[in-house]
């Protein structure tokens, strides 16, 4: 145990704290650093139960000698062999986690809500030998070929043991993997097409928490508890919620199914100081009488992954004193890219600024740069939007940093180039103050008679209207113009497709509003609540 409170020594490490946090290769070594710095502080907290660091550190090294000793064999290419993880945000998923990058393996979260056919898709594509899953994720399972199977909880399955048997007691476990070894198979949503394993080495997501720790001020320490209600089989929740609350030494209440009145029951409960939510978290908690008052503890809170409404946000703040602060980021980049906490001041509307430590290229289709992070801009470089702000002609975004990863499942197929690299498929402007603001994605630009059409933009003009909650926007061909506009639309109240016609015209140009219009109930969305408009898609055809 450490002499005084500046040192610390755990497996190999013997230094300062802050230089051990740099010295940690491995993922799994911040909870034995934590075990060690401060062993009876709680790390997790889920329902009635406390687990402190040294509790979790012992749990994860009795999975990880349970794993060894299955003596599973590398795979093709010779990589570590892959563990299915499909677990709802509870302890076992954190131990389990942990105790895979211990032993040297790879991790695979999955969603436990998949069914058979898209559960089946990812562990065969990934080649995973071990799944360690909910009873129902682990009977949707049945038709896969699998060297291990165990399940959570008390119900049992048939072909499966229970996850205690996977704990084994013995010495401490020394993690021997780190680096640019590879950490985690994260897949991809699918909005688009089939899911891709995005290959994230420990390197990358190590990275992204020494990126989002160099803000002034930084937005987590040591002192926080966290609100861990995004699923943490996605980048989100798995390392901006539970990575986070490892590389700090933090502690996380774990929210299993997200229930607007009971989460604000354990923000107020446990004194939550830190949110990471998604939009529709926010909406749902802001239609809550209490929700100020729960949130007087929370000095921070960060929305992801999808626009927040601007209602929304104005609510928060009003009801709290507090901004929402906007994250952009991404899967492949561990996830965060940019934010509003690294801005002055937050705009409304914006994504922030890029973290320290990662480069940012506003590309044009010409490939030439509209802006850039590393040169500098003067007002010649800036025409007034339609808005009336100055910004940049939107370009692609193109990101360079160590938080990325190294390509896709299994040969690296579409990583970064020669040169660091790589096209997120999104697209944005900057303003004269280096804020950026998303436009749409690439793949998602409507043509029409060859002008530019971004959803995003439609989609913001529409869920305007008092009568629409929510809309998705989409190309679809036209015989003349090459594509026409379609918009989802779910109402509030009812509303012809003449007003909604008005509406865009109001605001748009008339090439960019919709000639089509379908009225839905509710429209389909992932995890973490990006419309899936593959689905709509799909659904139209």
């Amino acid at each position: 145990m450490p002499t005084d409170d500046s040192a610390m020594s755990f497996g190999t490490f013997a230094v300062a704290d802050s230089d051990a946090v740099q010295a940690i290769r491995n993922v799994a070594d911040l909870v034995r650093r934590n075990a060690v710095a401060t062993p009876d502080r709680p790390a997790l907290i889920w329902q009635d139960q406390t687990t402190t660091w040294r509790a979790l550190d012992a749990l994860v090294d009795r999975y990880a000698r349970g794993l060894t000793a299955l003596g599973l064999p590398a795979g093709a290419g010779g990589h570590p062999a892959r563990v299915a993880m499909s677990v709802p945000n509870r302890p076992e998923f954190a131990a389990v986690y942990f105790a895979v990058l211990r032993a040297g393996l790879i991790a695979v979260p999955v969603n436990p809500g998949y069914t058979a056919r898209e559960l089946g898709q990812i562990l065969r594509d990934s080649g995973a030998t071990v799944l360690i899953g909910t009873p129902d994720v682990v009977a949707a399972a049945a038709d896969v070929a699998l060297s291990y199977a165990y399940h959570v909880g008390s119900q049992t399955t048939d072909g499966a043991r229970p996850l205690a048997e996977l704990a084994h007691d013995g010495d401490p476990v020394e993690s021997s993997t780190g680096g640019d070894d590879l950490a985690v198979l994260l897949y991809t949503s699918g909005t688009e097409g089939s899911p891709k394993g995005a290959m994230l080495p420990h390197r990358a997501l190590l990275a992204n928490h020494r990126q989002l720790d160099a803000i002034e001020p930084a937005p987590v320490g040591s002192d926080d508890v966290l609100l861990l209600a995004i699923p943490m089989f996605h980048a989100y929740g798995l390392n901006a919620g539970l990575g986070a609350v490892a590389f700090h030494g933090a502690a996380g209440v774990l929210v299993d199914t997200f229930e607007p009145a009971e989460t604000l029951r354990l923000i107020e409960a446990h004194h939550v100081t830190a949110v990471v939510g998604v939009p529709t978290m926010f909406v749902a908690w802001s239609l809550l009488s209490e929700f100020g008052e729960a949130f007087a503890s929370v000095r921070v809170a960060v929305c992801g992954a999808a626009p927040l409404p601007i209602t929304a946000a104005q609510q928060f703040a009003e009801a709290t004193s507090h901004p929402v602060f906007i994250g952009y980021g991404l899967t492949e980049a561990a996830p965060v890219v940019a934010t509003t906490l690294a801005s002055p001041t937050p705009k409304t509307g914006s994504i922030g600024r890029a973290l320290p430590g990662v480069e940012i290229r506003l590309v044009a289709p010409s490939g030439e740069d509209v802006w850039n992070t590393f040169d500098e801009w003067d007002a010649d470089d800036f025409d007034d939007d339609a808005s009336g702000s100055p910004g940049t002609d939107p370009g692609e975004i193109v990101v360079r940093g160590d938080n990325l990863f190294v390509g896709y499942w299994p040969d690296r197929r579409g990583g970064p180039d020669s040169d660091g690299w790589w096209h997120t498929g999104d697209v944005a402007y900057a303003d004269a103050d280096g804020d950026l603001f998303l436009v749409d994605r690439v793949r998602e630009l409507i043509l029409v008679n060859g002008f530019n059409v971004y959803p995003a933009e439609v989609e913001k003009v529409l869920t305007a209207h008092a009568a629409v909650a929510e809309a998705a926007v989409l190309g679809i061909p036209h015989p003349y113009s090459g594509q026409s506009v379609k918009a989802y639309v779910v109402a509030t109240e009812p509303i012809g497709q003449d007003e909604l016609v008005r509406h865009c015209e109001r605001n748009l140009a008339r090439f960019k509003c919709p000639s089509a219009f379908e009225f839905v109930t509710s429209l389909p969305h992932s995890a973490i609540g990006k419309v899936r408009k593959g689905e709509l898609r799909y659904a139209g055809e």
